[in-house]
C-alpha cells in the first residue's frame, strides 16, 4: 500500500491524493498537523534523496523564515532541526512505495513507478 505525508489543505498534496484515489490505488495518509514527522523518518528519508531536496524552499513557510535562520540550514542535522521545528517546510508530498519514496506531484512518475 502506498504511504503519503503531507498537509491535507496544500494543493499539491490534494493533487496526488486526487489521483491515488482516481487511479483506485489503496493509500494511507499521514497527516503532518496531526502527527509530526520524527528525526528517523527524516534519516530514513535521507538515505534516498538529499536533505536539499526535503527543504521546500519555494514554499511560505521557508520565505518566511527570517534571514539568519535559513543561513543556519546548511546540512542533514540543521536541516533536519529546521524540519522537525516546522513540519510544513518538509517537500510534499512525500510517496512511500515498494522502498522507495517519490517527492512532490508527478503525474507522469506516479503513473511509471505506482501503477504497476
Amino acid at each position: 500500500m502506498v504511504q503519503i505525508y503531507g498537509i491535507k489543505n496544500c494543493n499539491t498534496v490534494k493533487k496526488a491524493l486526487d489521483w491515488l484515489t482516481e487511479k483506485q490505488i489503496a493509500y494511507n495518509f499521514h497527516d503532518f498537523k496531526k502527527e509530526p514527522a520524527t528525526a528517523a523518518k527524516l534519516e530514513e528519508w535521507e538515505k534516498q534523496v538529499t536533505w536539499e531536496l526535503l527543504v521546500n524552499k519555494k514554499g511560505t513557510t521557508w520565505k518566511k523564515l527570517p534571514a539568519e535562520e535559513q543561513a543556519l540550514v546548511v546540512d542533514a542535522a540543521s536541516a533536519n532541526t529546521a524540519l522537525l521545528k516546522n513540519n510544513s517546510m518538509i517537500k510534499r508530498p512525500i510517496i512511500e512505495w515498494n522502498g522507495s519514496i517519490i517527492l512532490g506531484f508527478d503525474e507522469a512518475l506516479y503513473t511509471d513507478k505506482l501503477q504497476k
